[in-house]
């Protein structure tokens, strides 16, 4: 749970995004959130990367820098609510398989969102972000949304996550009850935002953001693109996929389904120092051959 208390010294980044109405949108240049409690979504694979689903809370632990931590509460399988961004690059570098992009991620929403319960807003970047499609949990208005696209243009990736974090995703918290996901289609690169790569990761771990990435990189060969998106998921707790040729595309949205559907939830009361600082978090599992993916830290703002 995050209990948002304020927010200063807006303006000194321009970001580079727009509402649907094509408003310019100037986000604040500090997150103020004062953090009470810590609420950490885990996955759980054993040595062959199957997910475990079976997990007790008996066989879990958590530290906050490398501190053991009384669990407060534990889900398996979370029902929590579903707000995801999808966030579709659309600059000229991704023009080559961009229509097969859009109709994987059409599948992907129609296997994933339940009706009443999870909700999904499209936003498309290329030099500037834009909400193509705002929350809602209607396949035909998402499925529009995702065919109006057309690629062209530079890459304002940092600013459309930003965006997406800030102005999107967290204040959809309504009382800490729901899961925050950015599913990301880009090549990673970013040659037009005013936001930094620090900046932008760390206001999605402030905003208790979990990014899934799927690289649009069809060259066989990693590019530095590859690298920061693999960061940015790793950080928040997600993957990146690398799907090479376009039938693996659709099969790295079905990994990203069964893992949402796979996951845990516990929440801890952080009995470490409220320094402003960001600290670790490591969830460990009891039983052997269980490795655990989850955020690496939070800010312990006082």
């Amino acid at each position: 749970m995050i209990l948002i208390v304020g927010v200063c010294l807006a303006g000194r980044l321009a970001l580079a995004a727009q509402n649907p109405r094509g408003q310019a949108v100037v986000p604040s240049d500090r997150f103020g959130i004062k953090v009470e409690r810590v609420p950490v979504v885990f996955s759980a694979l054993d040595r062959k990367d199957r997910f475990v689903k079976d997990l007790s809370r008996q066989e879990i632990e958590v530290f906050d820098n490398k501190k053991k931590q009384d669990i407060l509460q534990f889900a398996k399988e979370t029902d929590l609510p579903l707000r995801i961004g999808l966030l579709i690059d659309a600059s000229n570098s991704v023009r080559d398989r961009f229509k097969f992009e859009q109709e994987a991620a059409i599948e992907f929403l129609q296997s994933v969102l339940r009706p009443r319960t999870d909700r999904a807003f499209m936003l498309a970047f290329d030099t500037n972000a834009e909400v193509v499609q705002d929350f809602t949990d209607d396949i035909e208005k998402l499925s529009k949304a995702i065919h109006s696209v057309h690629p062209g243009g530079g890459t304002a990736l940092y600013d459309a996550i930003y965006y997406a974090v800030r102005d999107k995703l967290v204040p959809e918290d309504a009382g800490g009850g729901v899961r925050r996901v950015i599913i990301l289609i880009s090549d990673g690169d970013d040659n037009q935002s005013r936001a930094s790569r620090e900046e932008t990761l760390a206001m999605t771990q402030r905003g208790e953001v979990t990014i899934f990435a799927i690289s649009t990189n069809i060259s066989g060969i990693q590019q530095r693109g590859d690298r920061i998106l693999q960061r940015f998921a790793e950080e928040t707790g997600g993957r990146v996929f690398f799907p090479f040729r376009v039938t693996d595309l659709t099969n790295s949205f079905e990994q990203i389904g069964e893992e949402l559907r796979s996951q845990y939830a516990l929440l801890f009361r952080p009995n470490t120092p409220r320094d402003g600082k960001f600290h670790t978090i490591e969830v460990v599992s009891q039983r052997k051959g269980i490795k655990v993916r989850a955020r690496k830290g939070y800010f312990a703002t006082p």
